[in-house]
């Protein structure tokens, strides 16, 4: 298994850049560029390549299947987290189970899906940054139809308890929703062991891939009370039977699936999702947790405000940073070479595997040299 440095060879950028928002984006690597030239390379010789397209959104299914320890069959190929949640919720029968819960913790992209639907949406409410598993208990009852549960907060980075919320669900038939966006590629994801109904995640972040493409894990039995109406050529039987007159939706999860996919956003998952195969995820977990802390304990000393948890236990692969305009701070480090995101009140920090103890030295003597010039 490659170390963090030889990990770091891959991403050329990384010789100029001090990159740390892959919360937003993941860093560009050799690799999903040469995917990239490749579907280029596809148009030039062969034109309308179809099987070869077709086989690299199969491959991507297959390792994103892999990475969570789900079946082929499980997997839908959609365009954004946004379908996936359409999907699910549209496909519930809310007549008797009429509340989602849901939390300020999620990504909006979420929450307007949700609001936007006939249910209505009782949020749970974080303390001081963190959500508890109790909060959660409190409001499920057997009004409720479905429980959307993000893996780790787009906002602060910090770990929610998945596992407990899932359990209490389940006692009362509740299905369960889970955002693995900011989490997959920095965190390991059994869905056999986490039990959930649906989670998704896109390729764009920490998969290191691009947008334009995500996946939805449909576990194998749950059945829809709708069939999907947002649907199209993808999620038929036979998508290349061509019959205008036909609507037949598999049994499996690609019954989620619509129009066609972003194929070059499918080269570019599986180059992604290969490159995080050659990395043990728990490694991966244990190195970015070691940066956080080291990152969170030298801002703590110089007596930055921090949005994420103190815990390590409880904090994902960011430290945020509290400021009036993290926008301004965020330009600031950019002009410097280091790429941060900003959002809300929060300036987010985020590592990957291939971040370094120097990473975190140049974006904390960065702040401290801002503080300094205001």
């Amino acid at each position: 298994m490659p170390t963090p440095a030889e990990f770091r060879r891959n991403f050329p950028s990384l010789n100029e850049l001090t990159y740390l928002a892959s919360c937003s984006q993941g860093a560009l690597s050799e690799t999903v560029a040469a995917a990239l030239q490749e579907y280029q390379d596809s148009l030039f010789e062969h034109g309308a390549a179809w099987e070869r397209w077709e086989t690299q959104v199969e491959h991507s299914r297959r390792h994103f299947a892999r990475s969570i320890n789900a079946a082929e069959h499980e997997i839908a190929v959609v365009p954004s987290l946004s379908a996936a949640a359409y999907q699910v919720v549209s496909t519930r029968d809310w007549t008797q189970r009429s509340r989602i819960v849901s939390t300020d913790l999620e990504f909006p992209s979420l929450g307007h899906v949700w609001l936007a639907q006939e249910p209505s949406v009782a949020y749970v409410e974080d303390r001081a940054g963190v959500v508890y598993a109790e909060d959660y208990t409190a409001l499920l009852d057997e009004s409720c139809g479905l429980v959307s549960i993000p893996l780790a907060s787009y906002r602060n980075g910090v770990r929610l308890p998945v596992r407990e919320v899932i359990e209490q669900a389940r006692t009362f038939g509740v299905p369960t929703f889970v955002d693995a966006y900011q989490a997959a590629g920095v965190e390991p994801i059994d869905v056999q062991e986490l039990e959930c109904d649906f989670l998704a995640a896109g390729a764009m972040k920490y998969l290191l891939g691009v947008p334009g493409i995500a996946f939805l894990y449909v576990r194998d039995g749950v059945l829809d009370a709708h069939d999907p109406v947002a649907t199209g050529w993808f999620g038929r039987q036979d998508p290349f039977a061509f019959d205008p007159r036909r609507l037949d939706y598999p049994d499996t999860a690609r019954r989620f699936e619509s129009g066609t996919p972003s194929i070059p956003a499918a080269y570019a998952a599986v180059a992604g999702l290969q490159l995080l195969e050659s990395v043990d995820p728990k490694t991966v977990r244990n190195h970015i947790a070691d940066l956080g802390q080291y990152c969170h304990d030298a801002l703590t000393a110089d007596g930055e405000r921090i949005g994420s948890p103190a815990d390590r236990s409880l904090r994902g692969a960011q430290v945020a940073v509290r400021d009036g305009a993290p926008g301004d701070l965020a330009k600031y480090l950019a002009e410097r070479g280091i790429i941060t995101s900003p959002r809300g009140d929060l300036l987010r920090i985020a590592f990957h595997y291939y971040s370094t103890s120097d990473d975190v030295e140049a974006v904390v003597r960065a702040i401290a040299d801002y503080r300094r010039s205001r």
